[in-house]
């Protein structure tokens, strides 16, 4: 045991050379080491048993760090991930791998080759993800591991309106709450609702959308939802706020809705991200399907930059892979070109698209933080693993839109008709 927190020291001496991090590193025997000159210790990076050491040594992934942080080999304490990750250089981080002494990590990393335990058996989505959708693709059970794991545990981190999209901030010191009543009204006022138009709701979530629809704008509104748990308290909701004669919910798949035509406006918040892109083609055709001549569709997802080789566009990258098997199974991102192109392709006319870069990044670090705070809450009510890999998920996708690799979108497109749009001539959405 001595000899292998000598070689941990040595290994993390070597890593602190390069990376040169403000945060330490806490052995299994409570000795804290600096990640870099003048590090301050306040934020520690705790190392459990070799046993951590090991599992990263046989499988440097980063899928094996998110499992060994899962399940408890390694802690973060002092601070959440996302403070953690802001005490590092991303680029000085990926150069490290270049630049590090490989020979001699490897020397001192061998004993820990055989350093083993049993298993852990961390939860993970076992089903086959297919591609296309009505080719044994199971959209509601992979919608259902993600989102019917607690809505109380949601609660914890969440506003009390249950937006898990991008809020929009019209300050940086806007709370989270009221950043999330300002996005709700700009999706309105975007959609120009008025009292009396049909709304669909896709990917309708726990109703906030759907509510706000109907008693601020007096719309009528259909939700709908695969996931069990948010249809319920969607329901709920409508039901407290006396809007059950204006919202009405269902557990549904927005494919099979039979009525063409049926609706002026359509909002699509952050559920595009689960179709897949095999599916895109559909799903735009549904979309046209549903809407009437001219009417508004306000399409807001997740995307990803464009590769150079758009051949090379859907290849699966490493953090994507911890994404599928753990936090949302069968989630696709496109690009912002993609989407514009496809709803050109299906009929409509793109009308404005507006960046959400920001605002999601303030989205998660709110959440990463609410979800930090209440994090003794979050394991009672949904386990220590599951708080673990969503305090890990947030942060680290806190930190793509802060380095610009994932972005946000709110597109407006109306379905295509010959003559003007009827839109106002101004861009004055958020009066």
């Amino acid at each position: 045991m001595a000899d292998l927190l000598e070689r941990a020291r040595s290994m993390i001496g070597l890593m602190a050379d390069h990376l040169r991090a403000d945060l330490s590193v806490e052995l299994w025997n409570g000795e804290v080491l600096p990640l870099g000159p003048g590090a301050r210790d306040d934020i520690r990076i705790v190392i459990a048993s070799p046993v951590a050491i090991g599992r990263l040594v046989r499988s440097p992934k980063l899928m094996t760090l998110f499992e060994v942080y899962m399940t408890g080999g390694i802690d973060i304490v002092g601070g959440d991930p996302l403070e953690a990750l802001n005490r590092w250089d991303h680029l000085r981080a990926l150069a490290m791998v270049k630049s590090l002494d490989r020979k001699r990590m490897l020397r001192l990393a061998l004993p820990f080759l055989f350093v083993r335990a049993a298993p852990d058996k961390a939860m993970s989505f076992g089903q086959r993800v297919r591609a296309a959708f009505g080719r044994g693709r199971d959209d509601t059970a992979m919608i259902q591991f993600h989102y019917d794991v607690s809505n109380a545990f949601y609660a914890l981190f969440l506003d009390p309106e249950m937006q898990y999209s991008s809020a929009v901030f019209p300050t940086f010191d806007t709370s989270l709450a009221d950043a999330q009543i300002v996005k709700m009204d700009l999706i309105c006022r975007k959609l120009a609702l008025k009292p009396g138009d049909r709304m669909l709701d896709l990917g309708c979530g726990w109703g906030g959308l759907a509510c706000h629809a109907a008693e601020h704008f007096g719309a009528t509104v259909h939700g709908v939802t695969l996931s069990q748990a948010q249809m319920e308290r969607a329901r709920q909701r409508v039901a407290e706020r006396g809007l059950g004669h204006l919202v009405t919910i269902e557990l549904r798949d927005y494919r099979t809705i039979d009525q063409p035509g049926a609706y002026d406006k359509i909002a699509q918040i952050g559920m595009f991200e689960h179709v897949g892109i095999d599916n895109h083609d559909r799903h735009y055709q549904e979309i046209h399907r549903l809407l009437r001549d001219q009417g508004l569709y306000l399409h807001q997802a997740t995307t990803r930059r464009a590769t150079r080789d758009l051949s090379k566009f859907r290849t699966t990258s490493a953090y994507m892979k911890v994404i599928h098997r753990y936090i949302f199974p069968g989630v696709e991102l496109d690009y912002i070109g993609m989407t514009t192109t496809n709803l050109e392709r299906f009929g409509f006319e793109v009308r404005d698209v507006e960046s959400m870069r920001e605002h999601y990044y303030l989205s998660l670090k709110a959440w990463t933080e609410a979800l930090y705070a209440n994090r003794e809450a979050a394991i009672a009510e949904a386990g220590a693993e599951r708080t673990r890999l969503w305090l890990l998920y947030l942060a680290m996708s806190a930190a793509g839109f802060w380095r610009g690799v994932l972005c946000d979108f709110q597109t407006l497109a109306q379905k295509r008709r010959i003559g003007l749009s009827g839109l106002p001539l101004d861009r004055d959405y958020k009066s």
